[in-house]
């Protein structure tokens, strides 16, 4: 009989102590959706999969890191539901991408939500920390390489010529050899500043891509299945082939995520910048816990940030139950789309300026070390999941871990608390 965990752990760790304070049975019901039970093997307890979640994005691990720390740690083993230490893994690796994409974003923002449940019921978060709130635009990055007219029309061209190996679709010639050093020479070239001799081997590398694209049309053509094995990257490549570097609208950037959009910010380290746009809100005022994130939402299509304003709002408030009284933004948002448009506050605002609305209006900066910590500490900076899904879920999870950490760090100031009142005086021979 294995000992439980209660007796090997101390039960006054910050872990220990904010696992019994969220509220399990809630996100038990929010994810009771989409793990009932079938006729297979028995779905993960939704509370393992939660905690995962929520560590994963806490300590900004990857899936295999997650995994390898689970083992090891009898704390995390005691967050996820675990009465005894498990010397094997329950779940496989996989099983977190699987719960992710199953999950979604609408059974995601559970997690949020409690967060900001707790942090109201430990005192770390107030109701009118919910009324006045900032929000704000960033990027979330997506896990590709920098994108290149010469790069792109190389890997379709590898792509291309591999999925037509694996289904035995014989080519006249692949140009594998040719075109990996028309690329190299691209590079070459435009390092050089020799532009003219980068654009005749650019066209070079185009038109063997093309050459493949209709090889292959030709040798596929009246067989159904594999036209359809075809058909998504052979639209790609067409795409990448006759794209350029001047067009407007939607390019490719990457052929294993078409979804990313190029989005320019104006930086100088970094002109443009290719993902999603991401809405952040949080309260105006200082919440004694720290500065929570009230609101998370991936936004496809680069649109205008006044335009995403009405929409984020109202899912702000239907997320927390509260009415929001004022709402900071900056200058990108002139011309919002909110209905109420006297509860919208943008910088540099003269017009109905009060003192403690000035008071208000100077907190809308602090927005910008919260993204900061999102993308540094959270897995906001580069995101690794598949898909607009992935786009849509990962905000959700990163806000979400760095609420959790907030209050880690605020049961551990209770604690300590809690010491200077229980020892007053310092024991002798202790360094303080």
């Amino acid at each position: 009989m294995r000992p439980a965990l209660e007796a090997i752990i101390d039960l006054g760790h910050p872990l220990a102590r904010l696992a019994r304070e969220i509220d399990w049975g809630f996100l038990d019901r929010r994810f009771a959706g989409v793990c009932t039970a079938g006729g297979g093997h028995p779905p993960l307890p939704t509370r393992l999969v939660a905690g995962l979640l929520i560590l994963k994005h806490l300590h900004d691990l990857s899936d295999e890191a997650l995994c390898a720390r689970w083992i090891e740690n009898p704390y995390y083993q005691f967050f996820c539901g675990e009465e005894s230490f498990q010397h094997k893994l329950r779940f496989e690796r996989s099983s977190l991408t699987r719960w992710r994409q199953r999950l979604g974003e609408e059974q995601l923002v559970a997690l949020l939500q409690e967060s900001l449940s707790v942090a109201h019921k430990l005192g770390a978060l107030a109701t009118r920390d919910l009324e006045l709130v900032v929000v704000d635009t960033t990027v979330q990055p997506k896990a590709i390489a920098h994108p290149t007219d010469a790069r792109l029309c190389h890997r379709a061209l590898e792509k291309l010529v591999d999925l037509a190996r694996r289904h035995d679709v014989a080519l006249r010639q692949s140009y594998r050899r040719v075109a990996k050093r028309a690329a190299i020479m691209v590079g070459r070239y435009t390092h050089a500043h020799q532009f003219k001799r980068a654009r005749r081997e650019l066209k070079f590398l185009r038109t063997r891509l093309g050459r493949v694209v209709r090889d292959i049309r030709r040798k596929i053509a009246g067989d159904e299945k594999l036209q359809g094995r075809f058909a998504d990257l052979l639209a790609l490549a067409h795409r990448v082939q006759f794209q350029d570097h001047r067009q407007r609208g939607q390019k490719v950037y990457a052929l294993h995520a078409p979804e990313v959009e190029c989005i320019g910010k104006g930086k100088a380290r970094a002109p443009y910048e290719f993902g999603c746009k991401v809405s952040i809100a949080t309260p105006a005022t200082k919440p004694k816990g720290g500065q929570f994130v009230l609101h998370a939402r991936a936004l496809h299509g680069n649109p205008y940030d006044g335009h995403t304003l009405g929409p984020v709002v109202a899912g702000l408030e239907a997320l927390t139950g509260v009415t929001t009284s004022r709402i900071h933004v900056d200058k990108g948002y002139r011309g919002h789309n909110h209905t109420e448009k006297f509860r919208v506050w943008i910088t540099g605002q003269v017009r109905r300026v009060t003192k403690p609305i000035r008071r208000e209006m100077k907190r809308r900066a602090a927005v910008e070390p919260v993204i900061g910590h999102l993308k540094a500490e959270h897995r906001l900076d580069r995101n690794y999941l598949k898909g607009r899904d992935g786009d849509r879920a990962n905000p959700v999870l990163a806000a979400a871990g760095y609420n959790f950490a907030l209050l880690l760090r605020w049961l551990e100031r209770l604690l300590r608390a809690l010491f200077r009142v229980l020892f007053p005086h310092p024991i002798p021979g202790q360094i303080t």
